[in-house]
């Protein structure tokens, strides 16, 4: 049995849709730069001796990087190509 998921088999939830729409009105280079940012305040932190707080903020790069590809993916692939395409047939029909 193949129990590999296909591209179009499974659909994202409005919840998933509404923020990926939201999160791509963003330029990828944001989140690249919110990442240099919380490294920046880190290491001023750990220089004006708040460890701590530095090592909370120095955490926030990694998923600043992460949300950031997975925008940049999001923009280059879409989410759902199998609502993509009954959008384009609808819209090609209706036209």
């Amino acid at each position: 049995m193949d129990y590999r998921v296909k591209p179009g088999d499974i659909e994202e939830d409005q919840v998933s849709s509404y923020l990926e729409s939201q999160s791509a009105k963003l330029p990828s280079s944001y989140y690249l730069g919110a990442a240099l940012a919380s490294m920046a305040a880190s290491l001023a932190l750990k220089a004006a001796g708040k460890d701590q707080l530095a090592l909370f903020i120095g955490q926030w790069a990694a998923p600043f990087l992460i949300i950031g590809t997975y925008n940049k993916m999001v923009k280059q692939h879409g989410s759902d190509q199998r609502q993509q395409s009954a959008r384009n047939v609808i819209h090609t029909a209706a036209s």
